[in-house]
């Protein structure tokens, strides 16, 4: 699979949380947004990952490697939202991120996803 992204999709600066993906034309529920290669990175180097930038765009991939990506394109761009209008899709198979849309969203909103895919009590977010 390679990197698919709709049209329209834009980085810009937020009010309170720095850049973020933003949409040029409205986007229906269920839409496919982009979709991500990534680059994984060895359990054991996130002590030193965990000490940069980088911090604050991996995800933890979700099977038994304990491993984590960064999602390229503009996947490690999206910000948190409690209550997203997107999610995250892993394709364990092919080893790709998906951004979909679980709401529809509006031309010039904001494209946000939970951090904590939904668990309820998560532990707060470091920022």
């Amino acid at each position: 699979m390679s990197m698919l992204q709709i049209p329209g999709l834009y980085v810009a600066q937020t009010l309170t949380r720095g850049r973020g993906v933003f949409t040029g034309r409205s986007i229906e529920p269920g839409s496919v947004i982009e979709i991500c290669e990534v680059i994984f990175i060895p359990e054991e180097q996130l002590p030193l990952l965990d000490q940069t930038i980088l911090y604050e765009y991996y995800f933890l991939w979700p099977d038994d490697s304990k491993a984590a990506c960064i999602a390229l394109g503009l996947g490690s761009l999206y910000n948190h939202a409690p209550t997203p209008n997107a999610e995250v899709v892993f394709d364990l198979d092919e080893t790709t991120l998906t951004i979909k849309s679980i709401q529809p969203i509006a031309a010039g909103s904001e494209i946000c996803i939970d951090y904590q895919g939904g668990l309820r009590n998560a532990p707060e977010l470091w920022f």
